[in-house]
């Protein structure tokens, strides 16, 4: 079975994207960014999102969205980038190392795949090709990083 899972920040808010920049843009747009994990498994869908509340975030400054639909709406686009597979990725670590420590987990994590998905707001969804190759030229290292753009 696969299950996504997106972990935004509560009191996260829309910042100026050109500090994702070398260069400022000359257009005004905002980004958020979250973390999103697609799981794969075998076994008790409950157990899994327990295990995911429990690992992924805290109650207090997170908001855990499960499914594959986007957390947040009104972008002109989306990145999402991640690890490639053999790149040392501590976070996969730390999350695949308290997974094997659980005595009875009641399902078997098959894969794990962590992203960060990078919203952008604000006009210039016409410039989207453009703008998005930017943003994938300053933020990704295509050594070690694979990515996506997925147009609003």
């Amino acid at each position: 079975m696969l299950l996504q899972a997106e972990v935004i920040g509560k009191y996260d808010r829309a910042a100026d994207a050109s500090h994702l920049l070398y260069a400022p843009l000359a257009q005004s747009l905002t980004f958020r960014e979250t973390r999103r994990y697609t799981l794969e498994y075998t076994g008790s869908a409950e157990a899994c999102d327990e295990f995911l509340k429990r690992v992924l975030s805290d109650s207090t400054s997170h908001e855990l969205h499960l499914g594959p639909q986007a957390a947040l709406s009104g972008q002109s686009f989306i990145l999402d980038y991640g690890m490639k597979p053999g790149a040392l990725d501590l976070e996969k670590e730390a999350i695949l190392g308290y997974f094997r420590g659980l005595e009875k987990p009641q399902f078997s994590l098959q894969s794990l795949k962590i992203q960060r998905r990078v919203y952008l707001f604000g006009a210039g969804a016409a410039e989207v090709p453009a703008l998005s190759a930017r943003f994938v030229k300053d933020i990704v290292n295509p050594a070690v990083h694979h990515f996506t753009v997925l147009a609003a």
